[in-house]
């Protein structure tokens, strides 16, 4: 339990610090929630075994899917739809093409996924912060 906690604060410590960054930077908080994520994983590897968080990220992703649809105006998907179905079908396609002869396979597939994901989210902060209400 302790070690659940630590790596819990470790990761909400980095997210606190992140996220203003990310948005003084005008990059929007989810993109710095990713970049805590791989600062304090993968690139620093503060946090060793995730298997414990595994569940608390999970439900994490879901709720910024959530925020994400909240925040999206339907009208905005819709006349982003060609641009997303073959500029997002063109970047995981190039990504994969490109990294998976060198042995990255399923992580490859997963941040093309992911960035694709993420262009609407951006080109909606961008418009936000261009036009505010």
């Amino acid at each position: 339990m302790e070690a659940f906690l630590f790596n819990a604060s470790i990761y909400l410590i980095a997210a606190v610090v992140a996220v203003p960054f990310a948005a003084r930077l005008g990059l929007g908080s989810v993109l710095g929630y990713l970049l805590a994520g791989l600062v304090v994983g993968p690139i620093l590897g503060l946090v060793g075994d995730t298997t414990s968080l595994q569940h608390v990220a999970e439900f994490g992703v879901v709720m910024m899917l959530f925020l994400i649809g909240l925040e999206l105006q339907p009208r905005t998907l819709w006349d982003m739809r060609h641009r997303l179905l073959g500029l997002g079908t063109l970047q995981v396609l190039a990504s994969v093409l490109l990294l998976a002869g060198g042995g990255l396979g399923d992580w490859v597939a997963a941040t093309s996924i992911c960035c694709s994901r993420l262009d609407p989210r951006l080109k909606f902060n961008r418009d936000r912060s261009a036009n505010p209400h």
